[in-house]
């Protein structure tokens, strides 16, 4: 899979509460809609579609599509828990890159409810059993407790043992994404919080984790169009970003054998994927602009400098104290405000990062632009597990 893969075209709508947003169905064919205009094609010169979301019933990505047409293409439905809208990506660049399609489009969104994630069948064997095994035997079942703060938040609590990291250094990583995503009109929450504002809110785990610390549950779409440079060419679309590497990874041994609560929640994943796609881009850490990462708990955004080689295994609360992940720093990470600011709405979740990133790129980020932004990094994890890191590149 040799071929030059540009995303011609983004779409994304504003993310909202559970129960101010319209039906799944609407907002996906919104976004779609929305990345066909931005891209300058039809529905009927996309030859294959790809759609993402992980709480819904089995054809849900045709229920969605077809409000935008129906020209009998392939549509396949993707479900990779948190990394799905990624997953979605994956696919559609790989079935482009490979020769298989000129035309490609992912979607992905999610219709949540509110409150913690919780499982929706409960008469069979969940598929993060071992997770949840090794999470009970690390970190217990502190009471009232969700899973998803259970696995995040005890890795985080166990850098917090291992290397000395502060409550203040994740509270920090909040206020940062509520000063950003106060500069985009597409985020969830737009108002701006302060290091001791996040640690003044109510306290979920004493000394692990507040409330402002977790993303909450969103409802949202987002959509990206994939097209080879022939199909560009033939058709006047714009070339000016290009996916130059990606990797989708799953679990590993040392996810489990290592006993690890920062590997249950991904790390190996995150740094196994990030290796592959930085080498297919040609690329290090350090050329890096601007990041869009798997922010859900301000805890995992630390974990993730690490995982994608941004610093050192235990470093990363010097990024945040060196003010190294926002405008004037090394990099501008979750520009957009990321899942704790911007939203979280799962399967939507990884093309909003592509949408970001694309703007970014274009230099059409309006108050959010990172100056001279030429490449960018997207990080999507999921649980289970699933984990996608995409280098976008300018093409001026």
């Amino acid at each position: 899979m040799n071929r030059n893969v540009f995303v011609a075209g983004v779409g994304m709508i504003p993310f909202k509460k559970p129960g101010t947003s319209e039906p799944y169905d609407v907002m996906g064919a919104t976004a779609v809609r929305d990345a066909l205009a931005d891209a300058g094609v039809s529905y009927a010169d996309v030859q294959q579609a790809f759609a993402g979301y992980v709480y819904g019933d089995s054809t849900c990505g045709q229920k969605a599509l077809y409000h935008v047409g129906m020209t009998g293409i392939p549509v396949i439905n993707v479900n990779n828990n948190c990394a799905t809208g990624s997953s979605a990506l994956f696919l559609a660049r790989q079935a482009v890159a490979s020769g298989a399609v000129e035309c490609a489009l992912a979607v992905g969104f999610e219709f949540m409810g509110p409150g913690a994630l919780k499982s929706v069948w409960t008469d069979r064997p969940s598929a993060l059993e071992r997770a949840l095994d090794m999470t009970d035997q690390l970190v217990g079942r502190p009471e009232g407790l969700s899973n998803a703060i259970r696995q995040f938040a005890g890795a985080g609590q166990a850098h917090m043992k291992k290397y000395g990291t502060k409550l203040e250094t994740f509270a920090k990583i909040r206020a940062k994404a509520s000063q950003h995503a106060a500069r985009n009109p597409l985020a969830v929450f737009r108002n701006v919080v302060s290091t001791e504002d996040v640690l003044a809110a109510p306290m979920l785990w004493e000394g692990v984790l507040t409330r402002l610390m977790a993303c909450p549950p969103t409802c949202g779409a987002a959509a990206a169009i994939i097209v080879s440079e022939e199909f560009a060419r033939k058709h006047g679309l714009r070339t000016d970003v290009t996916i130059a590497g990606q990797a989708l990874t799953t679990d590993l041994p040392s996810t489990y054998d290592s006993r690890d609560m920062i590997r249950v929640v991904g790390f190996d994943m995150t740094r196994t994927a990030a290796k592959s796609a930085y080498e297919q881009a040609g690329i290090g850490p350090e050329d890096i602009d601007v990041i869009e990462l798997h922010d859900c708990f301000a805890q995992n955004e630390l974990l993730t400098y690490e995982g994608l080689g941004l610093c050192a295994e235990g470093e990363g609360a010097k990024i945040v104290s060196d003010d190294d992940n926002t405008y004037g720093g090394k990099w501008v990470v979750n520009p957009s405000g990321g899942l704790l600011s911007k939203g979280h709405p799962l399967g939507a979740t990884g093309l909003a990062q592509c949408f970001e990133l694309t703007q970014q790129l274009r230099g059409k980020a309006e108050a959010r632009q990172v100056e001279g932004a030429r490449v960018a990094l997207a990080h999507n994890v999921g649980l289970g597990g699933a984990c996608v890191v995409t280098v976008y590149k300018a093409v001026r």
